[in-house]
């Protein structure tokens, strides 16, 4: 591996802080990519209201601190040359810009409390004009229409911003403020793309998209490249001043960077909290007939932007949290996989994972979970394995409308994410795609992601090429069923989401 560091050392560390739906993880690494430590922990989800979702961004931060404080503490933090931050996307956060302290808790990305409100834009015919200029969809997923609701209903925003102390912006934001002391308030392409305020094609914030939202454009913070400096940090517990910001991406796509997906056509999945699909689409956007969504992949070499097609199922792993916390089916998410090879086959059972809605490709903020097919011979196992089927299902119709879009099949599909463990859902999921589904050593791709950003972004590695070497692959798994048997279970799929969904099925 070449180094293009100057006084960058073989035994000098990168840092990386993967900010998460349900929990904060730091990873440090050292310039070769062998990994020194990680360590993660989790935080409060704040349920308000029926389909709200909030973060403490205090609880967030302390998260943060003791995760870095862990994987520094046995290191010389000197040493350390760079920091990369990915992180759960489109969720938002208001900030005082004075003192860094949060003005309220920040909204989540599964957040349904805007659905009204994308439902009157939809129907005055808003939806090419944001599909147009940002590759998204009108749906309460996305940060626009949650900053305008927020500065509706919470009062002290309007004063913040009154007083010229309101910083809004997504939790790379917020996070890149807090470890600078309050000194920047930047974001970059990938992150700025998930928010219908930023135009895909002009690389900036649009006044048109903000006026259409009746969102302030001067609320969002300087949109920069993927990789550069873009802080130093002071004032961090533990860590000495002056160490470089210099990577920074949305988690799907940090994702697709570490699984080395740098080639136009390469295509990852993430099973985490939700399931996403990612397609690497090179220089130009690939604009979807299908209800997919066209993003940033990400902007580097000062302004040189990649794009991806996208589809997001909105629940994956947190069906398995569901099974566990909520329904009390086993005291590790692990033991689902046990639980569902106990039987050979779900018995006709189907489970819709529509307990936030559901997203690519029906975008149906309305849409309730479901299980159909329920017998007096439906047991705990049969329900474990409907769940697990259940998040292949969604990425099935994901992947059925992106090859539609790009008019190819898709001969390779590189998993991540902690549910891609799970041999039993892996294996169902290439029968259904008819795809290999091909699964790396490290299956913690969003956090390597970070550290090859942040490495890219400091000099330590000139090009691509530097890192995809080190990408090692652990099994592939390769489709088993027959087309019969493929076009059955979709036929089962399909009859389950009609009656969850309030509009018809187009896939």
């Amino acid at each position: 591996m070449r180094s293009g560091g100057g006084d960058i050392l073989p035994m000098d560390y990168l840092l990386a802080v993967d900010q998460g739906t349900t929990g904060s993880t730091a990873l440090l690494m050292d310039t070769n990519l062998n990994r020194i430590a990680d360590a993660s922990v989790d935080f409060e989800q704040h349920f308000p209201k029926p389909g709200w979702v909030e973060h403490d961004l205090g609880e967030i931060w302390s998260t943060v601190v003791q995760t870095v404080r862990e994987v520094t503490k046995h290191v010389e933090t000197r040493k350390i040359v760079a920091i990369g931050i990915t992180n759960q996307r489109e969720t938002l956060c208001f900030w005082d810009k004075k003192t860094g302290e949060p003005l309220c808790r920040a909204i989540v990305w599964q957040d349904r409390r805007t659905s009204d409100f994308c439902a009157e834009l939809r129907a005055k015919g808003k939806e090419p004009f944001f599909q147009e200029a940002t590759g998204l969809l009108l749906d309460p997923y996305f940060s626009g229409t949650k900053a305008a609701w927020a500065l509706k209903n919470w009062p002290q925003l309007k004063k913040a911003r009154d007083e010229g102390r309101l910083a809004a912006g997504t939790i790379d934001s917020y996070l890149m403020a807090r470890f600078s002391g309050g000194g920047v308030h930047v974001t970059e392409p990938s992150n700025a793309s998930r928010t219908l305020c930023f135009h895909l094609t002009k690389h900036k914030w649009d006044p048109e998209l903000c006026a259409a939202l009746d969102v302030p454009m001067d609320i969002w913070p300087e949109v920069r490249p993927s990789t550069g400096i873009f802080t130093l940090t002071r004032g961090f517990p533990g860590l000495p001043d002056g160490i470089p910001i210099t990577g920074v991406l949305g988690d799907q796509q940090a994702a697709l960077l570490g699984q080395s997906c740098t080639e136009e056509g390469t295509a990852k999945c993430t099973y985490g909290t939700g399931a996403f699909l990612l397609l690497n689409t090179g220089r130009k956007p690939a604009r979807s007939k299908h209800r997919l969504l066209t993003t940033v992949a990400w902007a580097m070499n000062g302004d040189q932007y990649v794009y991806a097609l996208e589809g997001s199922a909105f629940i994956a792993g947190a069906a398995v949290q569901w099974l566990r916390d909520g329904l009390k089916f086993f005291q590790d998410a692990s033991e689902i996989e046990a639980l569902a090879s106990s039987v050979p086959s779900s018995e006709g059972v189907v489970f819709v994972p529509a307990l936030t809605g559901l997203a690519a490709p029906y975008w149906d903020a309305e849409a309730t979970g479901m299980f159909t097919g329920l017998t007096r011979g439906t047991t705990r196992a049969h329900l474990a394995r409907a769940v697990l089927e259940g998040i292949a299902f969604q990425s099935a119709d994901i992947l059925e409308a992106m090859q539609k879009d790009v008019g190819r099949p898709l001969a390779r599909l590189n998993v991540d994410g902690g549910a891609s463990a799970n041999n039993l859902l892996m294996q169902f999921q290439s029968d259904l795609l008819g795809v290999e589904l091909v699964r790396p050593k490290y299956l913690e791709t969003t956090s390597l992601g970070a550290v090859i950003a942040a490495g890219l972004g400091a000099g330590v590695w000139t090009d691509f090429s530097d890192v995809e070497k080190t990408w090692k692959e652990d099994r592939t798994f390769k489709p088993e069923f027959t087309v019969e048997e493929r076009e059955s279970a979709m036929k089962r799929w399909h009859a389950a989401v009609s009656r969850v969904i309030h509009k018809p099925v187009q896939v």
